[in-house]
């Protein structure tokens, strides 16, 4: 295997002149860094990656752990991601944590032992206060999808109370006022300020939330046909379904055409998130924009500016939901 010694006698320059091109520093004539560059394919050779770090502190690498690999939502968040960081010369490492405690802290470690240069962490089972313990270590992290109190220049969040809100909010202006709600898992921060938002936009309407019109699901497609069959059996009347993500409501859609429905005839139905398939659901599905592959992007943006101390890089850390009206909501008959 070739050495950095034998590319910088090759090319005749010193060991310093190779260095700065392995590390592409502007500080090397384009005549120079061309004379090392055929040295280093002449002689096959490939920087030691992991040497480079050591000697330089620096990995040129980011860590992102995310919930789940399957579903287009955490594709869209990855996607957002890598693309910025691979643009700046930068690479990921990616693990899951699948929403539970012991898996997420055991992936963290694993980022932490890899010599990433900072983190990127779309958790949920793990609390405030260990993501708060985990700040004060020498690993720069930070957040995607969640706002930790007292760490919020970290955090990229979006407003879920709002975003349930205005599902519930869209649902109730087509004249609805039996409305059936699939929640994600309540143990899930964006689940729970979803259905605040709705109980919020029911209470400003006079309609009172209702027990049996309720149902905690598990943000997948088995939880909206779950949900709908729960309802159906127990013999609820309701004219518009919302469920708290499109993979719930694509479920309930699939579910109700099943089991006879015309829709939106028959039955409203609406989601959250606006991921890539919602516009091929039929009815295509009207749901709530959850721009997740920009906070991706904007995450990534957090680190380069922080990290790598890239200039010209404006960050927001908080987003705003908005409503996307397609055709599974309709106004009551």
């Amino acid at each position: 295997m070739a050495t950095i010694y034998e590319v910088s006698k090759l090319a005749g320059v010193s060991l310093a002149t190779v260095s700065r091109v392995i590390n592409k520093n502007p500080r090397v004539s384009d005549k120079t860094r061309q004379k090392v560059l055929d040295a280093m394919a002449e002689l096959g050779y490939r920087p030691n990656s992991i040497a480079q770090s050591l000697a330089s502190n620096i990995s040129n690498s980011v860590g992102i752990l995310v919930s789940e690999l399957h579903g287009p939502f955490f594709g869209q968040m990855m996607a957002g991601i890598e693309s910025e960081l691979r643009a700046a010369g930068k690479h990921v490492i990616i693990t899951t944590g699948h929403s539970e405690e012991d898996k997420e802290k055991d992936g963290i470690e694993f980022l932490i032992s890899r010599n990433c240069d900072a983190i990127i962490l779309h958790v949920e089972a793990v609390s405030d206060a260990y993501l708060i313990d985990l700040c004060k270590g020498k690993m720069p992290v930070y957040f995607m999808s969640r706002l930790v109190e007292g760490l919020n220049d970290h955090c990229i969040s979006l407003d879920n109370e709002l975003g349930g809100y205005l599902a519930t909010q869209s649902v109730i202006a087509q004249g609805h006022s039996t409305i059936a709600y699939i929640a994600g898992p309540q143990f899930k921060a964006d689940a729970k300020d979803r259905l605040a938002g709705h109980k919020r936009a029911l209470a400003e309407s006079n309609i009172p939330f209702s027990d049996t019109l309720y149902f905690e699901g598990d943000f997948k497609e088995t939880g909206g046909s779950d949900g709908l069959n729960h309802f159906l059996e127990s013999k609820q009347e309701f004219s518009a379904l919302i469920c708290a993500n499109d993979e719930m409501a694509s479920g309930a859609i699939t579910y109700a055409r099943e089991r006879g429905f015309s829709l939106p005839k028959d039955l409203s139905i609406i989601g959250f998130d606006n991921i890539i398939f919602a516009r091929h659901t039929y009815p295509k599905l009207t749901t709530i924009d959850n721009p997740v592959n920009l906070m991706g992007t904007m995450a990534a943006k957090l680190v380069l500016k922080n990290i790598y101390k890239q200039k010209n890089m404006s960050i927001t850390h908080s987003f705003e939901p908005t409503l996307i009206t397609r055709d599974s909501l309709i106004c009551k008959s």
